[in-house]
């Protein structure tokens, strides 16, 4: 993810803003949450234990995160689209997150295709799944977020010019029409698919970024709101209700056809999108005037930095626990999946952040 350091020439010349630390908090706490979805999604998808204690238990943690997806594309909203980022122009810009992330883009495919699934998994690669994955922008589970990201750095110069003279009314228009567009797509697909018109949204590896522009932009327009009194409790409230809501819909989805139709269960779903906004702003707001000092801010720096290699490194280190027999049923027993979800979250920032001191290799993570 992009990051951004306290007050500190740029070098342009022009001094870098403040460090955000809501942001980095927002960030943490959101790669943490990817963790937990892919470690508890192997009880939750478990036909074995539905409805158990458990799965319920499984199923609190896992959609009780399903928001930070859309989170943290707004936190790179709210970085990336800041006027500054393109004071020389969109090739500057190119030049510098482009080729950043061009190595992780490269070598994470491969290295999850070739070594995680062929070696770790024992699933052969082959040659038409590997393409096929790379054209539907899915490789690995998780790395469509490599495509979705680069879409949206290819549109950042497009958007940002756009919004660059026309104030934060603008900006929550254009990331409000957005999300929209996007969440009545989803809605129509599901609504028709209910109805017996066989419907979905596609995506290809040119088109995972579309569905996140709007929140993209929402993470600009809403990066300075904040919130206090009743205004916070009733958006903390939504956040609250909004994800108990996301929760017992998937538990019961068997009894609520109607509410999977018009209300479908997805990182851009009507709710999710609601819940998403909801605990971005609560996030801000009660963030807003914190500022770690010491070594409390070195370490929140660190964690931060780290997160977005915690997030492409993460699925490996679950396959590397789970070899561990006692730690190998996490879709089983809730005790054991809730220690798997720890080692790996401990192990995947102690890893990124060992890796992010050695020269080269540090451009993977």
């Amino acid at each position: 993810m992009p990051q951004r350091g306290d007050v500190a020439p740029a070098s342009d010349g022009v001094a870098a803003p403040a460090r955000r630390w809501a942001l980095d908090v927002l960030r943490i706490v959101s790669v943490i949450g990817v963790v937990a979805i892919h470690v508890f999604g192997n009880m939750v998808g478990n036909d074995a234990v539905r409805g158990s204690g458990r799965w319920w238990g499984a199923v609190i943690v896992d959609l009780g995160f399903v928001w930070v997806v859309p989170v943290f594309v707004m936190i790179s909203g709210a970085l990336i689209l800041e006027p500054r980022q393109f004071a020389k122009g969109p090739a500057d810009f190119y030049r510098r997150r482009l080729l950043r992330l061009g190595p992780a883009f490269v070598f994470w495919p491969l290295f999850y295709v070739f070594v995680v699934s062929s070696v770790m998994a024992g699933q052969l690669a082959d040659v038409k799944g590997f393409l096929l994955g790379v054209i539907d922008g899915r490789s690995y589970t998780h790395l469509y977020f490599l495509w979705l990201i680069v879409g949206l750095y290819v549109v950042a110069p497009v958007l940002a010019a756009f919004l660059r003279d026309g104030g934060r009314r603008r900006a929550l228009i254009f990331a409000g029409s957005a999300l929209l567009v996007t969440v009545g797509a989803l809605m129509s697909a599901t609504v028709l698919t209910a109805a017996g018109y066989e419907r979905s949204l596609s995506q290809s590896a040119m088109t995972q970024w579309l569905p996140y522009v709007g929140f993209f932009l929402a993470g600009w327009a809403l990066r300075d709101t904040v919130l206090r009194g009743w205004r916070l409790a009733a958006v903390t409230a939504v956040a609250v209700a909004g994800t108990g809501a996301v929760i017992l819909q998937y538990g019961w989805q068997d009894r609520l056809p109607v509410a999977n139709a018009l209300l479908p269960i997805s990182y851009f779903g009507p709710v999710v999108t609601v819940v998403a906004l909801a605990w971005f702003v609560v996030g801000v707001s009660v963030l807003n005037e914190w500022r770690p000092r010491g070594a409390a801010a070195g370490f929140i720096r660190v964690l931060s930095d780290a997160s977005f290699g915690v997030f492409l490194v993460h699925f490996a280190l679950i396959h590397v626990v789970r070899t561990v027999p006692a730690l190998a049923p996490t879709d089983e027993f809730l005790p054991v999946t809730i220690l798997v979800w720890i080692l790996v979250t401990v192990l995947s920032f102690a890893l990124v952040i060992a890796l992010r001191r050695i020269p080269w290799v540090n451009r993977l993570v």
